[in-house]
C-alpha cells in the first residue's frame, strides 16, 4: 500500500518538473524538455500528455505551454504540499501511539 503512494508521490513529483520546466522555457518540445530535465523521451511525453489532460499546458505548433491553470497550480502549491504533510505527520503521529 505505502509503496503505491511513493510511485504516485515519484510521479506526482516528475509532472510537477515537467510544469514548472514549460512555465520556465515555453514553448518547448519533448527533446528540449528531456534535455532540461535529464528525462527519456517517453517520460516526458507521458506528462505533458497528463498535463494537457488536466488542463495545465496546452500544445502549440512550437512546443508545450502552460495555461492560466498552471499558474494557478504554482500558485497555490506550497500550500497544497504543506496539508499534504500535515496529513502523513498526523498518520504518523496516531500510528507512533498505537506502537
Amino acid at each position: 500500500m505505502i509503496k503505491k503512494v511513493r510511485t504516485e508521490i515519484e510521479l506526482l513529483a516528475r509532472h510537477l518538473e515537467v510544469i514548472c520546466a514549460v512555465v520556465e522555457h515555453q514553448p518547448i518540445g519533448i527533446m528540449k524538455l528531456s534535455e532540461i530535465l535529464h528525462l527519456p523521451h517517453h517520460r516526458i511525453r507521458y506528462s505533458l500528455r497528463i498535463l494537457e489532460q488536466d488542463g495545465y499546458i496546452r500544445a502549440s505548433p512550437a512546443g508545450a505551454v502552460a495555461t492560466p491553470r498552471a499558474q494557478e497550480l504554482l500558485q497555490h502549491l506550497d500550500t497544497e504540499l504543506g496539508d499534504l504533510i500535515d496529513l502523513l505527520e498526523s498518520i504518523k503521529q496516531k500510528n507512533a501511539r498505537n506502537l
